[in-house]
């Protein structure tokens, strides 16, 4: 009895013994799983840090695309130089649905919303079809696009300032001979004067003839006009980086001009070989092949004045937007093709620039006298009219003979 009890405490003792060293084992284990598994969350928040800046990184990824075309297009405010978050706001003056609005471009800025008396505005993001332009938000999240739009953009703002800068120009000229008389002027002004004396002796004086005076006022007001905004679109910063003859509306209203001012002061002999011109009868007769040609032709020539100064100023704009995005590409693939790429972009932008300064001039020049042989085309006298027109004098030059 005494020997089954003796073994039966043995039995315990070894149970016992044995529950306490499992004990030992499995509280390591239960620290090493717990240790485990709280590595494995940090590993999961990493993970889920690491994916939202992949994702923050991709939506904040330099798209050349939009960038060229954001520096190109036209705005309700005007950059800050080194600093896109901030820009001068421009005036925005649009008809609603309700009425009259008028209100700071500041206050739509960055994709903020303005309540306006009842209703709500905002610059339309990238997913709209109104990218871009001033919306009216409906209750519902709908935009919808005001029925007119006056508003102030950068490219208005730069119209405004090139004309004003042209005009204090020649009022400076003007006022100068009004004090000196013919006493030529020097430095900038005597720049100004020469660059006037060209432009009216070698494309219109020598085009026009007598006529000259009649159509120069218009002339040297395009050639400047266009000179001035060319070179402020290759400044930066305010007043200038509105790529203003770099936009087609810009340089359309321009060609219509010219367009109007040479059809409405044509003369008869040039609606003459428009409508019925010197050709054999069955070019014009009973099928006006030539009248449909000719048709035609009055507006080629303002389509070729509209095309001509836009994808020159563009493409000149652009070139130097891409070689300066080549930096910031190069870059992203390693430090030393950026660098790299940095230099030649820095040179080759300068190089663009300074011959920018020169297709300035010559697109200012070449829209003038463009503009100018249009006009003279239409100006032209025929053989015959100029020899009736001559008749009279001689007539007269003769009775002055004979009386003397």
């Amino acid at each position: 009895m005494s020997l089954l009890i003796r073994n039966g405490m043995k039995f315990r003792l070894k149970t016992i013994l044995a529950f306490l060293i499992a004990l030992l084992f499995a509280v390591p284990a239960a620290s090493a799983d717990d240790a485990f598994v709280a590595q494995a969350d940090k590993d999961a928040r990493e993970a889920v840090h690491d994916m939202e800046k992949d994702t923050e990184d991709a939506a904040h990824k330099l798209d050349p695309k939009d960038i060229i075309f954001e520096h190109l297009g036209d705005g309700y405010g005007w950059e800050v130089p080194f600093d896109h978050h901030h820009r001068i706001p421009l005036p925005v003056i649009v008809w609603a649905s309700d009425g009259l609005h008028v209100f700071s471009s500041g206050r739509v800025t960055g994709g903020q919303t303005y309540r306006d008396g009842n209703l709500e505005f905002r610059i339309a993001g990238h997913d709209s079809p109104f990218k871009g332009k001033v919306v009216e938000v409906l209750p519902d999240g709908k935009e919808v696009k005001p029925a007119f739009d006056f508003s102030v953009t950068k490219n208005v703002c730069g119209v405004f300032i090139s004309a004003i800068l042209v005009l204090g120009l020649m009022f400076w000229l003007a006022g100068f001979y009004r004090r000196n008389g013919l006493k030529a002027p020097r430095k900038g002004l005597g720049a100004v004067e020469s660059m006037l004396v060209f432009i009216y002796d070698t494309v219109i004086k020598s085009t026009l003839g007598k006529k000259a005076p009649k159509f120069a006022p218009y002339l040297l007001s395009v050639f400047f006009f266009i000179f001035a905004m060319n070179l402020l679109g290759l400044i930066v910063i305010f007043p200038g980086g509105a790529n203003l003859t770099g936009n087609i509306a810009v340089t359309l209203v321009l060609a219509v001009i010219t367009f109007l001012v040479t059809n409405l002061f044509g003369n008869k002999h040039y609606w003459k070989e428009i409508f019925w011109p010197d050709v054999p009868i069955w070019l014009k007769f009973p099928i006006p092949i030539m009248q449909f040609i000719e048709v035609f032709g009055i507006f080629t020539k303002p389509a070729a004045l509209t095309v001509r100064l836009f994808a020159n100023i563009m493409g000149g704009h652009m070139i130097v937007l891409v070689l300066t995005l080549l930096i910031f590409i190069f870059a992203a693939v390693s430090p030393a093709a950026g660098g790299g790429a940095t230099v030649i972009s820095v040179l080759f932008s300068v190089f663009m620039l300074l011959i920018d300064v020169l297709v300035s001039f010559i697109q200012a020049y070449v829209f003038t006298m463009l503009s100018t042989i249009f006009i003279s085309l239409a100006q032209e006298e025929h053989a015959h009219d100029e020899a009736h027109a001559a008749e009279p004098a001689a007539h007269g030059a003769e009775a002055k003979t004979q009386t003397a």
